[in-house]
Protein backbone atom coordinates (compact mmCIF):
# COMPACT_ATOMS: atom_id res chain seq x y z
CA UNK A 1 0.00 0.00 0.00
CA UNK A 2 1.69 3.25 -1.15
CA UNK A 3 1.58 6.16 1.41
CA UNK A 4 1.33 9.82 0.17
CA UNK A 5 2.79 12.68 2.67
CA UNK A 6 2.09 16.14 1.72
CA UNK A 7 0.71 15.26 -1.68
CA UNK A 8 4.39 14.73 -3.13
CA UNK A 9 6.38 12.37 -0.78
CA UNK A 10 5.28 9.00 -2.03
CA UNK A 11 6.16 5.84 -0.19
CA UNK A 12 6.04 2.45 -1.58
CA UNK A 13 4.61 1.60 1.96
CA UNK A 14 3.01 3.26 4.73
CA UNK A 15 5.40 3.93 7.81
CA UNK A 16 5.69 2.39 10.63
CA UNK A 17 7.09 2.07 14.08
CA UNK A 18 7.80 4.83 16.57
CA UNK A 19 8.16 7.70 14.73
CA UNK A 20 5.10 7.25 12.19
CA UNK A 21 3.02 9.51 13.57
CA UNK A 22 5.92 12.59 13.13
CA UNK A 23 7.05 11.83 9.34
CA UNK A 24 4.66 14.31 8.38
CA UNK A 25 4.98 17.22 10.51
CA UNK A 26 8.59 16.58 9.87
CA UNK A 27 8.50 16.62 6.33
CA UNK A 28 6.54 19.83 6.69
CA UNK A 29 8.82 21.67 8.95
CA UNK A 30 11.32 20.77 5.82
CA UNK A 31 9.17 22.34 3.61
CA UNK A 32 8.85 25.65 5.43
CA UNK A 33 12.62 25.52 5.77
CA UNK A 34 12.96 25.74 1.75
CA UNK A 35 14.36 22.09 1.35
CA UNK A 36 14.02 20.92 -2.23
CA UNK A 37 11.42 18.17 -2.61
CA UNK A 38 13.53 15.95 -3.73
CA UNK A 39 15.95 16.67 -0.37
CA UNK A 40 12.91 16.42 1.69
CA UNK A 41 11.91 12.82 -0.19
CA UNK A 42 14.87 11.44 0.74
CA UNK A 43 14.78 12.82 4.23
CA UNK A 44 11.44 11.39 4.32
CA UNK A 45 12.56 7.71 2.96
CA UNK A 46 15.55 7.63 5.54
CA UNK A 47 12.61 8.43 8.50
CA UNK A 48 10.29 5.91 7.55
CA UNK A 49 13.47 3.33 7.75
CA UNK A 50 15.01 4.55 11.04
CA UNK A 51 11.04 4.37 12.52
CA UNK A 52 11.16 0.74 10.89
CA UNK A 53 14.24 -0.44 12.31
CA UNK A 54 13.65 1.09 15.77
CA UNK A 55 10.80 -1.46 15.44
CA UNK A 56 12.48 -3.94 14.50
CA UNK A 57 14.68 -3.73 17.44
CA UNK A 58 11.87 -3.30 20.02
CA UNK A 59 13.00 0.74 20.71
CA UNK A 60 10.15 2.53 22.23
CA UNK A 61 9.99 6.19 21.23
CA UNK A 62 11.09 7.53 24.93
CA UNK A 63 14.34 5.57 24.53
CA UNK A 64 15.60 6.47 20.88
CA UNK A 65 19.38 8.43 20.95
CA UNK A 66 21.99 9.39 18.79
CA UNK A 67 23.43 5.74 19.39
CA UNK A 68 20.66 4.67 17.97
CA UNK A 69 21.06 7.21 14.72
CA UNK A 70 24.37 5.55 13.92
CA UNK A 71 23.69 2.26 14.70
CA UNK A 72 21.21 2.25 12.32
CA UNK A 73 23.53 3.91 9.14
CA UNK A 74 25.69 1.25 9.76
CA UNK A 75 23.49 -1.36 9.73
CA UNK A 76 21.83 0.35 6.47
CA UNK A 77 25.29 0.99 4.43
CA UNK A 78 25.72 -3.12 5.24
CA UNK A 79 22.40 -3.39 3.07
CA UNK A 80 22.41 -0.27 0.43
CA UNK A 81 24.67 2.04 -1.21
CA UNK A 82 25.41 4.39 1.07
CA UNK A 83 24.27 8.54 0.19
CA UNK A 84 26.46 11.28 1.00
CA UNK A 85 23.28 13.05 3.10
CA UNK A 86 21.81 10.00 4.99
CA UNK A 87 23.64 11.69 8.02
CA UNK A 88 22.37 15.46 7.60
CA UNK A 89 19.37 13.79 7.03
CA UNK A 90 18.99 12.02 10.14
CA UNK A 91 20.23 14.54 12.04
CA UNK A 92 17.72 17.14 10.88
CA UNK A 93 15.24 14.16 11.64
CA UNK A 94 16.62 14.47 15.66
CA UNK A 95 16.95 17.73 15.94
CA UNK A 96 13.43 18.20 14.89
CA UNK A 97 12.24 14.98 17.42
CA UNK A 98 14.11 17.40 20.23
CA UNK A 99 12.52 20.57 19.31
CA UNK A 100 9.20 19.06 19.25
CA UNK A 101 9.81 17.33 22.82
CA UNK A 102 9.39 14.10 21.15
CA UNK A 103 12.92 12.45 22.05
CA UNK A 104 14.86 13.84 25.33
CA UNK A 105 17.88 16.41 24.55
CA UNK A 106 20.94 14.43 25.22
CA UNK A 107 22.98 15.42 28.46
CA UNK A 108 26.73 16.30 27.31
CA UNK A 109 28.82 15.58 30.32
CA UNK A 110 29.68 18.90 31.80
CA UNK A 111 33.50 20.01 31.63
CA UNK A 112 34.94 20.04 35.24
CA UNK A 113 35.66 23.87 35.46
CA UNK A 114 38.33 25.19 37.27
CA UNK A 115 37.77 27.91 40.14
CA UNK A 116 38.75 30.46 38.14
CA UNK A 117 35.91 30.32 35.92
CA UNK A 118 33.74 30.08 38.27
CA UNK A 119 34.89 33.24 39.62
CA UNK A 120 34.46 34.65 35.89
CA UNK A 121 31.07 33.15 35.71
CA UNK A 122 29.84 35.23 39.01
CA UNK A 123 31.55 38.50 37.83
CA UNK A 124 29.62 38.13 34.57
CA UNK A 125 26.83 37.95 36.28
CA UNK A 126 27.72 40.85 38.28
CA UNK A 127 27.81 42.80 35.13
CA UNK A 128 24.39 41.56 34.10
CA UNK A 129 22.44 41.95 37.11
CA UNK A 130 24.17 44.75 39.10
CA UNK A 131 25.95 46.99 36.62
CA UNK A 132 23.21 46.31 33.67
CA UNK A 133 26.09 46.28 31.05
CA UNK A 134 25.34 45.41 27.50
CA UNK A 135 25.81 41.63 26.38
CA UNK A 136 28.11 42.35 23.80
CA UNK A 137 30.28 44.07 26.90
CA UNK A 138 30.00 41.30 28.96
CA UNK A 139 31.24 38.89 26.10
CA UNK A 140 34.17 41.30 25.70
CA UNK A 141 35.57 41.74 29.49
CA UNK A 142 35.15 37.87 31.11
CA UNK A 143 37.62 35.85 28.80
CA UNK A 144 40.45 38.22 29.75
CA UNK A 145 39.45 38.18 33.44
CA UNK A 146 39.25 34.40 32.93
CA UNK A 147 42.54 34.51 31.57
CA UNK A 148 44.16 36.69 34.11
CA UNK A 149 42.69 34.06 36.77
CA UNK A 150 43.83 31.42 35.42
CA UNK A 151 47.24 32.96 34.71
CA UNK A 152 47.68 33.62 38.53
CA UNK A 153 45.79 30.93 40.23
CA UNK A 154 46.60 28.47 37.85
CA UNK A 155 43.68 25.42 38.50
CA UNK A 156 43.71 25.93 42.15
CA UNK A 157 41.54 27.82 44.34
CA UNK A 158 41.07 32.10 43.74
CA UNK A 159 42.03 34.22 46.53
CA UNK A 160 41.55 37.45 45.69
CA UNK A 161 43.33 38.92 48.40
CA UNK A 162 46.37 37.45 47.65
CA UNK A 163 46.69 39.78 44.12
CA UNK A 164 48.75 42.94 44.25
CA UNK A 165 49.75 45.36 41.73
CA UNK A 166 53.02 42.93 40.43
CA UNK A 167 50.63 40.50 39.24
CA UNK A 168 48.39 42.81 37.50
CA UNK A 169 51.17 44.96 35.79
CA UNK A 170 52.91 41.63 34.81
CA UNK A 171 50.06 39.86 33.03
CA UNK A 172 49.33 43.53 31.00
CA UNK A 173 53.17 43.51 30.12
CA UNK A 174 52.76 39.85 28.70
CA UNK A 175 49.20 40.24 27.15
CA UNK A 176 49.36 43.62 25.40
CA UNK A 177 52.30 43.35 22.91
CA UNK A 178 50.77 40.53 21.12
CA UNK A 179 46.83 42.49 20.86
CA UNK A 180 46.19 44.76 18.80
CA UNK A 181 45.67 48.27 20.11
CA UNK A 182 42.04 48.17 20.62
CA UNK A 183 42.17 45.02 22.35
CA UNK A 184 44.81 45.90 24.38
CA UNK A 185 42.93 48.93 25.40
CA UNK A 186 39.96 46.62 26.04
CA UNK A 187 41.71 44.47 28.18
CA UNK A 188 42.76 47.19 30.58
CA UNK A 189 39.50 48.42 31.06
CA UNK A 190 38.27 44.54 31.42
CA UNK A 191 41.08 44.41 34.36
CA UNK A 192 39.77 48.11 35.80
CA UNK A 193 36.40 46.64 35.78
CA UNK A 194 36.66 43.51 37.94
CA UNK A 195 39.81 44.89 40.27
CA UNK A 196 36.83 47.19 40.98
CA UNK A 197 34.21 44.62 41.77
CA UNK A 198 36.91 43.27 43.32
CA UNK A 199 37.21 45.39 46.01
CA UNK A 200 33.23 46.05 45.60
CA UNK A 201 32.82 42.34 46.92
CA UNK A 202 35.62 42.74 49.77
CA UNK A 203 37.93 40.44 48.21
CA UNK A 204 40.93 43.14 47.59
CA UNK A 205 41.18 45.62 50.04
CA UNK A 206 43.54 47.86 48.07
CA UNK A 207 42.71 50.31 45.00
CA UNK A 208 44.18 47.79 42.31
CA UNK A 209 42.60 49.81 39.42
CA UNK A 210 44.87 51.95 39.37
CA UNK A 211 47.70 49.85 38.96
CA UNK A 212 46.37 48.78 35.77
CA UNK A 213 49.08 50.11 33.06
CA UNK A 214 47.75 52.33 30.37
CA UNK A 215 47.80 51.45 26.72
CA UNK A 216 48.73 54.18 24.65
CA UNK A 217 45.95 55.38 22.21
CA UNK A 218 46.62 58.57 20.14
CA UNK A 219 43.40 59.27 18.48
CA UNK A 220 42.46 59.38 15.03
CA UNK A 221 45.97 57.98 13.76
CA UNK A 222 44.40 56.48 10.57
CA UNK A 223 42.54 57.89 7.85
CA UNK A 224 38.99 56.04 7.88
CA UNK A 225 39.17 53.79 4.51
CA UNK A 226 36.26 54.23 2.24
CA UNK A 227 35.62 52.77 -1.02
CA UNK A 228 35.71 55.01 -4.02
CA UNK A 229 32.24 56.51 -5.55
CA UNK A 230 33.18 55.06 -8.56
CA UNK A 231 34.11 52.02 -7.35
CA UNK A 232 30.46 51.95 -5.20
CA UNK A 233 28.60 52.48 -8.88
CA UNK A 234 30.80 49.65 -10.80
CA UNK A 235 30.25 47.33 -7.77
CA UNK A 236 26.53 47.84 -8.37
CA UNK A 237 26.88 47.93 -11.89
CA UNK A 238 28.33 44.14 -11.89
CA UNK A 239 25.72 42.39 -9.76
CA UNK A 240 23.38 40.10 -11.94
CA UNK A 241 19.70 41.35 -11.26
CA UNK A 242 18.35 38.94 -12.96
CA UNK A 243 18.72 36.20 -10.02
CA UNK A 244 17.55 35.86 -6.72
CA UNK A 245 20.29 36.26 -5.13
CA UNK A 246 22.11 38.95 -7.31
CA UNK A 247 18.53 41.23 -6.57
CA UNK A 248 19.16 40.31 -2.64
CA UNK A 249 22.60 41.38 -2.70
CA UNK A 250 22.30 44.35 -4.63
CA UNK A 251 19.76 45.91 -2.49
CA UNK A 252 22.29 45.38 0.63
CA UNK A 253 24.83 47.19 -0.99
CA UNK A 254 22.54 50.08 -1.98
CA UNK A 255 21.40 50.43 1.55
CA UNK A 256 24.88 50.21 3.04
CA UNK A 257 25.73 53.27 0.26
CA UNK A 258 23.12 54.91 0.46
CA UNK A 259 22.26 55.09 3.90
CA UNK A 260 25.29 54.37 5.39
CA UNK A 261 23.94 51.06 7.80
CA UNK A 262 26.19 48.58 10.10
CA UNK A 263 26.14 45.59 8.72
CA UNK A 264 24.40 44.40 11.89
CA UNK A 265 21.38 46.93 11.27
CA UNK A 266 20.71 45.35 7.33
CA UNK A 267 20.89 41.60 9.17
CA UNK A 268 18.59 42.28 11.57
CA UNK A 269 16.12 44.45 9.21
CA UNK A 270 12.32 42.68 9.83
CA UNK A 271 9.79 43.45 7.41
CA UNK A 272 8.03 45.53 9.82
CA UNK A 273 10.50 47.69 9.67
CA UNK A 274 9.83 49.29 6.91
CA UNK A 275 6.83 51.57 6.36
CA UNK A 276 5.65 51.80 2.20
CA UNK A 277 2.98 54.15 2.69
CA UNK A 278 5.36 57.45 4.31
CA UNK A 279 8.49 56.03 3.15
CA UNK A 280 10.39 55.75 6.06
CA UNK A 281 12.31 52.07 7.88
CA UNK A 282 13.32 51.81 11.18
CA UNK A 283 16.63 51.19 12.13
CA UNK A 284 17.73 49.16 15.53
CA UNK A 285 21.23 50.49 15.68
CA UNK A 286 23.86 50.25 18.61
CA UNK A 287 22.26 49.32 22.01
CA UNK A 288 18.72 48.39 20.57
CA UNK A 289 18.58 52.24 19.52
CA UNK A 290 15.87 52.68 17.04
CA UNK A 291 15.88 55.69 14.62
CA UNK A 292 13.58 56.31 11.93
CA UNK A 293 15.35 56.82 8.62
CA UNK A 294 13.84 58.21 5.34
CA UNK A 295 14.13 55.58 2.28
CA UNK A 296 15.15 56.67 -0.81
CA UNK A 297 13.27 55.47 -3.70
CA UNK A 298 15.75 53.50 -5.26
CA UNK A 299 16.36 51.72 -2.31
CA UNK A 300 12.80 51.12 -2.20
CA UNK A 301 12.69 49.77 -5.66
CA UNK A 302 15.76 47.21 -4.76
CA UNK A 303 14.13 46.12 -1.63
CA UNK A 304 10.63 45.56 -3.09
CA UNK A 305 11.94 43.90 -6.40
CA UNK A 306 13.70 41.57 -4.24
CA UNK A 307 10.67 40.87 -1.57
CA UNK A 308 8.29 40.34 -5.07
CA UNK A 309 10.93 38.10 -6.88
CA UNK A 310 13.51 36.93 -4.91
CA UNK A 311 13.08 36.14 -1.35
CA UNK A 312 12.06 32.75 -0.73
CA UNK A 313 8.85 32.05 0.77
CA UNK A 314 9.54 32.00 4.53
CA UNK A 315 7.41 32.77 7.68
CA UNK A 316 10.84 34.71 8.71
CA UNK A 317 10.45 38.19 9.35
CA UNK A 318 13.99 39.08 8.67
CA UNK A 319 14.02 41.06 5.01
CA UNK A 320 16.90 39.24 3.78
CA UNK A 321 17.57 35.61 4.12
CA UNK A 322 19.83 32.77 3.07
CA UNK A 323 18.63 31.65 -0.33
CA UNK A 324 19.24 28.06 0.20
CA UNK A 325 17.35 25.90 3.17
CA UNK A 326 17.08 26.30 5.81
CA UNK A 327 15.87 29.43 4.91
CA UNK A 328 16.51 32.04 7.73
CA UNK A 329 18.17 35.13 8.46
CA UNK A 330 21.81 35.23 8.35
CA UNK A 331 24.43 36.15 10.93
CA UNK A 332 25.93 39.58 11.01
CA UNK A 333 29.11 37.66 9.40
CA UNK A 334 26.78 37.11 6.50
CA UNK A 335 26.65 40.54 5.03
CA UNK A 336 30.64 40.69 5.64
CA UNK A 337 30.91 37.92 2.62
CA UNK A 338 28.34 39.21 0.61
CA UNK A 339 30.57 41.99 0.08
CA UNK A 340 33.95 40.48 -0.36
CA UNK A 341 31.85 37.98 -3.08
CA UNK A 342 30.85 40.81 -4.65
CA UNK A 343 34.23 42.41 -4.73
CA UNK A 344 35.98 39.66 -5.98
CA UNK A 345 33.54 38.91 -8.85
CA UNK A 346 33.51 42.21 -10.26
CA UNK A 347 37.29 42.47 -9.75
CA UNK A 348 37.65 45.79 -7.73
CA UNK A 349 40.32 46.25 -5.02
CA UNK A 350 38.54 48.18 -2.31
CA UNK A 351 40.34 49.37 0.74
CA UNK A 352 38.88 46.56 2.96
CA UNK A 353 36.63 43.71 2.46
CA UNK A 354 34.00 44.60 4.95
CA UNK A 355 30.82 46.71 4.76
CA UNK A 356 32.37 49.67 6.97
CA UNK A 357 34.15 51.31 4.32
CA UNK A 358 30.46 51.94 2.26
CA UNK A 359 29.68 54.01 5.68
CA UNK A 360 32.90 55.72 6.07
CA UNK A 361 31.98 56.21 1.99
CA UNK A 362 28.75 57.95 2.41
CA UNK A 363 30.40 60.22 5.12
CA UNK A 364 33.18 61.51 3.17
CA UNK A 365 31.29 61.96 0.33
CA UNK A 366 29.15 64.18 2.46
CA UNK A 367 31.56 66.17 4.03
CA UNK A 368 33.20 66.76 0.02
CA UNK A 369 29.56 68.38 -0.86
CA UNK A 370 29.59 70.56 1.89
CA UNK A 371 28.06 68.84 4.75
CA UNK A 372 28.88 69.87 8.30
CA UNK A 373 30.72 67.12 10.74
CA UNK A 374 27.33 67.41 12.79
CA UNK A 375 25.30 66.52 9.88
CA UNK A 376 27.45 63.73 9.21
CA UNK A 377 27.22 62.54 12.75
CA UNK A 378 23.19 62.72 12.42
CA UNK A 379 23.20 60.43 9.04
CA UNK A 380 25.36 57.88 10.61
CA UNK A 381 23.76 57.81 13.64
CA UNK A 382 26.80 58.75 16.10
CA UNK A 383 25.83 59.05 20.09
CA UNK A 384 29.41 60.59 20.80
CA UNK A 385 30.24 63.78 18.43
CA UNK A 386 33.88 62.88 18.70
CA UNK A 387 33.39 60.05 17.09
CA UNK A 388 32.65 62.02 13.63
CA UNK A 389 36.00 64.45 13.63
CA UNK A 390 38.05 61.66 12.00
CA UNK A 391 36.03 62.57 8.76
CA UNK A 392 38.24 65.86 9.24
CA UNK A 393 41.17 64.31 8.20
CA UNK A 394 39.66 63.48 4.60
CA UNK A 395 38.58 67.21 4.24
CA UNK A 396 42.19 67.75 2.34
CA UNK A 397 41.20 70.93 1.18
CA UNK A 398 40.33 72.53 4.14
CA UNK A 399 43.27 71.05 5.83
CA UNK A 400 45.44 72.84 3.07
CA UNK A 401 44.26 76.08 4.53
CA UNK A 402 45.72 75.31 7.68
CA UNK A 403 49.23 74.24 6.50
CA UNK A 404 51.91 76.54 7.11
CA UNK A 405 54.24 77.55 3.88
CA UNK A 406 57.59 75.45 3.64
CA UNK A 407 60.26 77.63 4.64
CA UNK A 408 61.93 78.98 2.09
CA UNK A 409 58.86 78.74 -0.32
CA UNK A 410 57.21 76.13 -2.83
CA UNK A 411 59.44 74.02 -4.86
Amino acid sequence: MKCTIRDHIVLLRAPDGPLVTHIGPFAQSQSAQGYAQSSIHRQVLLAAGFSHWLQQRGVALRHVNSDHFWQYLRCRTRRVQPHVGDAAALRHLLDFLRGEGVIAAEKIAARRSIPAEGCAHEYAQYLRDVRALARTTIVAYVPFIRGFLTNRFGAGPVRLARLNAGDVVRFVQRQAPHLHLHRAKLLTTALRSFLRYARYRGGVALDLAAAVPTVANWSMTSIPRAIGSNQVRQLLTSIDRHTAIGRRDYAIILLLARLGLRSGEVTFLELDDIDWNVGQMSIRGKSDRQTVLPLPADVGAAIAAYLHHGRPRSTNRRVFLCNEAPIRGFGQRGVGSIIRRALQRAGIQAPTKGAHQFRHALATQMLRHGASLTEIGEVLRHRDPQTTTIYAKVDLTALRTLALPWPGGAR
